[in-house]
């Protein structure tokens, strides 16, 4: 569906609450693109209502999902002789110089430890 199907798939939404219609616009101020607001549509059957809209996004962000980061966070290494812990549930961590070590954890947020 494109960005231009949006509108006319809004009108045919289930109604939940008095949420306003879900448009262009506010497709992309949720960070979707057309092709995740296709896929939501053909998972629901029908166009999301401004809240199913804002669970989505929530759930497809970078936060969560790490959407646009992923390929490359699958480039990096996982095993070597610098890798103490590989990158599984929690953190990967990696040893550094002078007997430093660094974590890298679920959140691609780096600490540094000794």
């Amino acid at each position: 569906m494109t960005v231009s199907g949006i509108a006319s798939a809004a009108s045919e939404r289930i109604t939940l609450s008095e949420d306003p219609p879900v448009t262009p616009e506010l497709v992309r101020e949720h960070n979707l693109n057309e092709l995740e607001y296709s896929r939501i549509v053909a998972m629901l059957g029908r166009a999301p209502t401004l809240t199913e809209l804002g669970v989505f996004s929530a759930l497809w962000s970078e936060h969560c999902s790490y959407k646009h980061s992923k390929p490359i966070l699958k480039t990096f290494p996982t095993t070597g002789p610098h890798v103490v812990q590989g990158p599984g549930e929690n953190a990967g961590v990696l040893r550094l110089p002078e007997g430093w070590a660094v974590a890298f954890k679920i959140e691609s947020q780096p600490s540094l430890s000794r």
